[in-house]
């Protein structure tokens, strides 16, 4: 074997070790994505199961209260971490020897923000006019703030040092220890207080997890407090925690005020509802909206307008497309949804549940948009069109909660979502021809939607398992006679098939030639 030194130059050396390093990152680029969407997908599926599960067990007005607790500490659980989740990931990833400075601003704020956030809970349960016991079951509730805190700070770590694959595998396996525990409470007569003591027993057990993957990465804290790093996380943190912080009071905000208006009953037929909606958006748009982020932002970095506006158009067609036969099917099969999934006491989600589910078509469209915003580094106008959006929506439900009950949550979330994507497109300067190829591709999906519609109405007193099974069918053949879905949607598939995480598999068995 010939040594090193026999080389003719050092330059000999460096073709072979960057197409390794190359190599070797790309496989773990594509490990890492692999193990991050498929714990996501699982992870998902098995809490959206969870949750029409615990509708059946707890009744509309546990599950009211259920979703009003939700609703609080998911807007809570925006203190804690303050943005500063983003920005250790950031900074980590690109300087990993500042890793162990990094936990240790972490571990010093995140709690103390965590226990503010205790506090701020339990205040506004006050200024809402909760009941005590809906108080009482919040303060035990609230404790998994602090856990679950302790636990991202580890989460964010592995994720920075690009060791996705042992978040990935801890979070599939917190969920199912979370739905194995709580299903045993509630089996025992444990109510909403075993349920509570379940999920933090969870919590605690995914904490440890994290922090003995942690030590075994080699990363601990180091101290005193590096000052410095500790007001950049700070500073860098205040503008992503206020973006979030409007996301999640926009989300959770019909919940927050019908429990004060309504009842706890109310909110439980408004919950049922929202986690059809919730459901739909996360399966089948976040998680592709999420893996093509990068792509998003490669193309429009280059300078690459024409194909940057080509991905946002038929991105946003596909949603559409995905989303309509959806909404059509619940929104008309609503009533029999409503008793199958989640049982006789829920009969008004019904009413909910048919002009909720058009918030899915809204939403999974204007999520594309407003991922190109962020890609353009336009983050400010999203912020201020959706603090617009929430300010509507909330004046929106104080009017119609009254008067209309709780299907007045819906109409409000509605026509908020619609103001929004409304707002975001207006952000967009787009060419004539790309309105002129969107206008041809929408009424060309009318037509089809259309039929889908005359068919689920003809069908639905038969049975409704009968419109499902005729409908779809007919549906995908509308869409492809009508030419609703052209040469290039088809390119565009393919790209993004063989892009994602298992492309490889794809690419295998679907050869197709790009124009």
């Amino acid at each position: 074997m010939e040594s090193p030194s026999t080389l003719e130059s050092p330059a000999d050396l460096s073709v072979p070790t960057a197409e390794a390093a190359t190599e070797s990152t790309t496989r773990r680029a594509a490990r890492n994505a692999t193990a991050m969407a498929l714990s996501q997908i699982s992870a998902k599926g098995l809490l959206f199961i969870w949750q029409l599960m615990l509708a059946r067990w707890l009744g509309d007005e546990g599950y009211g209260v259920y979703g009003t607790i939700g609703a609080l500490l998911a807007v809570g659980a925006v203190l804690p971490d303050f943005g500063m989740g983003m920005i250790v990931v950031r900074d980590v990833a690109n300087h990993p020897k500042d890793a162990s400075r990094y936990l240790s601003a972490s571990l010093t704020m995140q709690p103390v923000l965590a226990v503010v956030g205790y506090g701020v809970l339990m205040i506004a349960a006050i200024l809402f006019g909760y009941d005590s016991e809906l108080r009482a079951l919040l303060a035990l509730a609230g404790v998994s703030l602090l856990v679950d805190t302790l636990g991202n700070i580890c989460h964010n770590q592995l994720l920075a040092a690009e060791r996705m694959v042992i978040p990935a595998v801890i979070s599939t396996a917190h969920v199912g220890i979370l739905v194995v525990l709580a299903a045993i409470a509630l089996g025992l007569g444990g109510g909403l207080w075993g349920l509570y003591v379940a999920t933090i027993t969870a919590g605690v057990a995914r904490t440890s997890a994290y922090w003995i993957a942690l030590t075994r990465v080699g990363t601990r804290p180091q101290f005193p407090l590096d000052r410095g790093v500790a007001r950049s996380m700070l500073i860098n943190g205040a503008p992503l925690a206020m973006a979030a912080f409007l996301a999640q009071a926009y989300n959770h905000a019909d919940k927050l005020i019908t429990t004060a208006v309504l009842g706890a009953e109310g909110t439980g037929q408004l919950t049922a509802g929202f986690v059809i909606v919730f459901g739909v958006v996360e399966i089948l748009s976040t998680t592709v909206l999420v893996a093509v982020f990068p792509l998003m932002s490669r193309t429009y970095s280059s300078g690459q307008r024409a194909m940057f506006e080509f991905m946002l158009e038929k991105l946003a067609f596909f949603n559409l497309t995905l989303s309509l036969p959806l909404a059509i099917y619940t929104s008309l099969l609503a009533v029999p949804l409503s008793g199958w999934l989640f049982g006789p006491e829920f009969t008004r989600t019904a009413d909910v549940l048919k002009i909720l589910i058009w918030y899915t078509v809204v939403n999974m469209v204007g999520n594309v948009f407003a991922q190109a915003l962020l890609t353009q580094n336009r983050q400010r106008r999203l912020l201020v069109i959706r603090a617009s959006g929430l300010a509507l929506n909330i004046a929106l439900l104080a009017v119609l909660l009254p008067r209309v009950g709780v299907q007045g949550a819906a109409i409000a979330t509605l026509i908020a979502e619609t103001t929004i994507l409304t707002g975001i497109l207006t952000s967009f300067d787009f060419p004539a021809d790309w309105w002129g190829r969107a206008r041809s591709h929408l009424w060309r999906l009318g037509l089809a939607a259309a039929g889908l519609m005359i068919i689920v109405l003809l069908l639905r007193r038969v049975h409704p398992l009968l419109a499902g099974i005729i409908g779809l069918p007919t549906y995908a053949a509308l869409v492809l006679v009508s030419g609703a879905v052209a040469r290039d949607d088809w390119d565009l598939i393919y790209r993004l098939a063989t892009a994602m995480p298992g492309g490889a598999v794809v690419a295998r068995y679907w050869k197709r030639k790009l124009a």
